[in-house]
């Protein structure tokens, strides 16, 4: 049986990223590795649509998450967290454990904190030292509008933007300098498409300057050593070195394809796959769903079905709810190294699974939805 993968982390890998993490292993500090590490490190920028350097850790996307909190605030400051799912709570967690004051926003899971409520939070308390926000919260599928959430936190506040954009990057626009954003991490197994063990961290001025101040204790997560490594083309412990020649062969494609197409694929899948869902009589978990993952609600006839496990006994891996979403959900993935034929067997093989439990539809409702809603946003 043939295994497609449909999580939203890990991702696909291309054929040609394995072959190329196939080649025999380079040293860290010799001239090959250095010339392919400055190569990923450019690519990296336009990626992440910034000027300013892109750190490499060799760690998942929570190490660049702590090293985020690590070296841009002081016990004592006080911060704005908005969390309407697991990542967004992680963002509360880390600061309460490096002895940083956060202050909660919790958003029902599912719904997308909106500019218009981030003006009155700030309106009410607007002195934090840094607003913490998750682009696209993997655990429910849900986008927030990033840009217009940082227009209003720079007409309202000099806090510092600090984004969780481990799966809008690569899948859905995300421009850092433009959008003014401070901090924005990434993760190399979501639409960066290589294996997990990367993660990635850029720095604007603003929070350069705030590392210099910061006093916490660390050491490797002391980002000043990436900073001053990155001058000499490096880094300043051993890297992933598989992992990065892996990741220039993904950045090449990316920059192929070309990164404004890339975002359009991802939003032509994402749209397609959520009209096919509801075809089937199915509703999203979402009110502002991502282009990254279809959070799909399980309705109450079908909650011992098991439907995730259904589909992967045919071959295709769905993710599951996570905490109080346990088991109450289903998320299919379309973040990184997927086109529509893969979304034909994620629905097709959805429908199979509702056909044996019997659920009121019309076989080929769903594939048919998909692909008429495909064909007709690529002609545009």
């Amino acid at each position: 049986m043939k295994i497609r993968l449909f999580t939203p982390g890990p991702t696909p890998v291309p054929e040609k990223v394995m072959t190329r993490m196939a080649d025999p292993i380079l040293h860290h500090r010799t001239k090959e590795f250095s010339n392919i590490f400055t190569e990923v490190s450019e690519i990296l920028k336009e990626l992440f649509q910034t000027k300013e350097d892109v750190i490499i850790l060799t760690s998942s996307g929570t190490g660049a998450m702590e090293a985020a909190v690590a070296n841009h605030l002081n016990p004592g400051d006080e911060v704005l967290t908005i969390e309407g799912g697991k990542f967004g709570e992680r963002w509360g967690e880390l600061c309460e454990a490096y002895g940083v004051k956060a202050v909660r926003k919790a958003v029902p899971w599912g719904r997308a904190f909106t500019p218009d409520e981030m003006r009155e939070t700030l309106e009410k308390k607007s002195d934090y030292k840094a607003v913490f926000l998750t682009h696209s919260e993997t655990s429910t599928g849900a986008a927030i509008d990033l840009r217009k959430i940082s227009e209003v936190i720079h007409a309202k506040s000099d806090a510092l933007i600090i984004v969780d954009g481990i799966t809008s990057i690569g899948a859905m626009p995300l421009k850092m300098d433009a959008w003014g954003l401070d901090v924005v991490i990434t993760g190399s197994q979501k639409g960066l498409m290589i294996p997990p063990g990367l993660a990635f961290i850029a720095l604007s001025r603003r929070a350069l300057k705030a590392m210099e101040a910061c006093r916490q204790p660390r050491y490797y997560f002391d980002l000043r050593k990436a900073v001053k490594s990155l001058q000499s083309r490096t880094t300043p412990f051993t890297p992933a070195v598989t992992l990065i020649t892996g990741l220039l062969e993904a950045l090449r494609m990316i920059q192929t394809e070309g990164l404004e197409n890339v975002w359009k694929r991802h939003a032509i899948l994402a749209d397609s796959t959520r009209k096919a869902v509801r075809a089937l009589g199915l509703e999203l978990l979402a009110d502002s769903p991502s282009n990254a993952l279809t959070a799909v609600k399980i309705p109450e006839l079908l909650l011992s079905a098991g439907i995730d496990g259904r589909m992967k006994a045919k071959g295709v891996i769905v993710a599951g709810g996570q905490s109080k979403l346990k088991g109450k959900i289903f998320r299919i993935s379309h973040l990184g190294y997927y086109d529509i034929q893969d979304m034909f067997a994620a629905i097709g093989t959805l429908e199979e699974v509702l056909q044996e439990e019997n659920w009121n539809f019309e076989p080929g409702t769903g594939v048919k939805i998909l692909q008429t809603n495909y064909l007709r946003l690529i002609r545009k």
